[in-house]
């Protein structure tokens, strides 16, 4: 089958904006498909007219029902970059669909903030939790948002105070390459008492950010301070989880289970490693799972998804992973589950610090090579008047790369 799906790039300037090819496709196809504001944009078109589905998730069956005859979809700025063109590459074949970009809203944001437009963090909050962009907070960063609405930016601006970051400044703007562009700016920290409700519901926020007089910002790389973290103490310490977390290698849109998942320091520190990473924590305790719910609230991974089971059952049916922690209900057989479904290049660390599951990993290690090493860390103190060194137990750790 021939191409019958085009996906164009719309922006504010409408028809007028687009390439020649994409006001070709869009004469000839008999359906067009878009929003409410997408329609608008292209008002003298005369095919037939779809709204998006409701909910959303409903898309690509809708629009694969019409396959056969000639279509359009309608889509904001680059049809590839945080937009609807992105689930229908995965989903349709090459043969059948073509896109036509138009400049994006990040390249207009950046160009009106005079912001290099490589040394800026594009990100998305519409339709997603607001609390994912914490790991990109940091000094001097500069973040380009996406955003779902008019309340987003004081959403956002809470979240930056909440996080020592209420001096970052932030901008507003509306209707970029229209005719009624706008621009709203102001600090995190009086940012609704001085914009109040003007902030138009389609925009793009970009924030500089500016860490308040104080704060201590955390990195996004691993070894957050143990007291980043809600548990009830019983985790794996800040020096042991930022070694594990490296041996576990997180990578762009990875995939990690992190079984005995606890309080979830381990998974939150692999999802906020590297963009898209992704993670599933098992746990038998319902109250350690809670924590880690929290934990990933705070920390900027929302999206962590926990289940309350026993291993290797709960593994059943689970997405197939890039790698593997166990830091809890390790057993043969549960490795050996692990080693079998693991992707090729996958990574597993399994941690122990007693001597019943020490000997396991001292099996696995014989039978399956691999690296075991020995980890510990020792901190200064006061020991009375004088200083000394408390250390913690040793931590046996286990490294096999499929």
């Amino acid at each position: 089958m021939s191409i019958w799906l085009d996906v164009v790039g719309i922006g504010e300037d409408g028809i007028n904006g687009l390439s020649g090819s994409a006001r070709l496709a869009l004469r000839q196809a008999e359906v067009i498909i878009g929003g409410n504001r997408h329609h608008s944009l292209a008002p003298e078109l005369g095919a037939e007219r779809v709204l998006w589905p409701q909910p959303f998730s409903g898309m690509v069956p809708m629009v694969t029902g019409y396959r056969g005859r000639r279509t359009a979809l309608l889509v904001t700025g680059d049809p590839l970059w945080f937009s609807a063109g992105a689930r229908i590459a995965r989903e349709l074949p090459p043969h059948e669909v073509r896109f036509h970009p138009q400049i994006s809203a990040f390249q207009l944001a950046c160009a009106r903030m005079r912001w290099s437009l490589a040394d800026t963090e594009t990100l998305t909050v519409h339709g997603r939790p607001v609390e994912q962009i914490i790991p990109w907070m940091q000094p001097g960063a500069r973040l380009a948002v996406l955003t779902g609405g008019s309340a987003a930016p004081g959403e956002l601006a809470r979240l930056l105070c909440a996080n020592g970051f209420g001096k970052s400044a932030m901008c507003v703007l509306g209707a970029l390459g229209g005719k009624d562009e706008s621009r709203l700016e102001g600090l995190a920290a009086d940012w609704a008492e001085r914009v109040g409700d003007k902030v138009p519901d389609f925009h793009t926020l970009c924030i500089e950010c500016v860490a308040d007089h104080g704060a201590h910002p955390w990195p996004r790389g691993p070894g957050l301070p143990d007291a980043a973290f809600a548990t009830d103490g019983n985790f794996t310490k800040r020096d042991i989880r930022a070694v594990s977390v490296s041996m576990l290698a997180p990578r762009r849109g990875a995939l990690l289970w992190d079984i005995g998942t606890g309080c979830g320091s381990i998974a939150v520190e692999w999802m906020r490693a590297a963009p898209d990473c992704r993670a599933i924590g098992i746990d038998s305790d319902a109250g350690r799972l809670s924590l880690a719910r929290e934990n990933a609230q705070k920390l900027g991974t929302p999206s962590l998804e926990l289940i309350e089971g026993r291993v290797p059952e709960a593994l059943c049916g689970l997405p197939v992973p890039d790698a593997v922690f166990i830091g809890g209900g390790l057993s043969i057989a549960v490795a050996e589950t692990v080693m079998e479904t693991l992707l090729p290049f996958g990574s597993l660390v399994a941690n122990a610090v007693t001597l019943e599951s020490e000997s396991i990993l001292a099996e696995l290690h014989g039978t399956h090579g691999g690296e075991l090493v020995r980890l510990q860390a020792s901190y200064a103190g006061r020991l009375g008047e004088v200083r000394g060194w408390r250390t913690l137990m040793p931590v046996t750790q286990w490294r096999f790369m499929k």
